[in-house]
């Protein structure tokens, strides 16, 4: 599959795509482009999923009948992402032309720090 990081993705999911195609929004010069613009143009151009944290993006844009899936992440920081970034590979290994998955990362626990190496 190809798959859109959109601005605020975060760049280390990337190796956890093993077998998909990814680039950014960044890389195919689309930086500057709002949500239904970038869906019309990722579309366009073949990519098969758009990866986002606009959580707005469900209600401002019908997928119905588009070629693309959106999975839009709870958050967008690495260090709370990525203890879930199985969640989001499944969900992007799930995706359908068409659908909508949010990823509803669980929330961190009070106090929690993240760790600074071994």
């Amino acid at each position: 599959m190809r798959v859109l990081f959109d601005q605020a993705t975060p760049l280390p999911i990337r190796p956890y795509l093993k077998g998909h195609e990814v680039r950014t929004a960044a890389q195919q010069g689309w930086d500057r482009l709002k949500n239904g613009e970038l869906l019309v143009a990722a579309e366009a151009d073949g990519f098969d999923v758009l990866l986002t944290t606009d959580k707005n993006m469900r209600y401002q844009q019908n997928l119905t009948g588009r070629k693309i899936a959106v999975v839009v992440l709870g958050r967008q920081q690495w260090p709370s992402v990525r203890p879930h970034v199985r969640l989001i590979v499944e969900a992007i290994n799930a995706a359908v032309p068409g659908s909508y998955t949010g990823i509803d990362l669980p929330p961190e626990p009070t106090g929690a720090h993240p760790e600074h190496g071994s």
